[in-house]
């Protein structure tokens, strides 16, 4: 018979764990290149190869988020301009950008956030609150807050 000399041992008790911030505030980009919808596409095309961004949300006189612009939309103007053999883009931001934009808050969750890319699968998501601009949060806002994160506070 085999019998364990160990002796009785009792189990810590485990304080709680520290809650680390996890929402989308604490890790969104503030500081945004953003445009109005009278600049060009000329211009936007301009500024987004310069900060080699992809798109950008579009703002209005008070900092209300009406839109977005992206890569995608410059391309639409590049191609009616060679149609047109027009090689300058006169046409103003406001034609092209995205109108219907889905946008999230800051006190979201960082996981629901995941969560929502990867169901609407969208690069980036303008942060809104209060109806104005507050921020933006990408793909890559979200791996760097994961990155951050300790095991024990998932």
């Amino acid at each position: 018979m085999v019998k364990s000399y160990q002796g009785a041992f009792t189990m810590k008790s485990k304080a709680p764990q520290e809650q680390q911030a996890v929402t989308v505030a604490d890790y969104m980009a503030t500081k945004l290149i953003t445009f109005s919808p009278h600049q060009t596409m000329q211009e936007a095309m301009e500024t987004l190869l310069k900060h080699k961004i992809s798109g950008a949300p579009v703002v209005d006189e008070d900092g209300s988020l009406i839109g977005v612009v992206s890569e995608g939309d410059c391309l639409k103007e590049i191609v009616r301009g060679k149609y047109n053999n027009t090689p300058s883009l006169p046409a103003l931001v406001s034609d092209y950008m995205a109108t219907e934009v889905i946008s999230i808050t800051p006190d979201k969750n960082i996981f629901e956030a995941a969560n929502t890319f990867l169901r609407l699968r969208f690069r980036r998501f303008p942060v809104i609150e209060n109806g104005k601009l507050v921020g933006q949060i990408s793909q890559r806002d979200i791996m760097r807050a994961v990155s951050k994160m300790k095991e024990t506070s998932w």
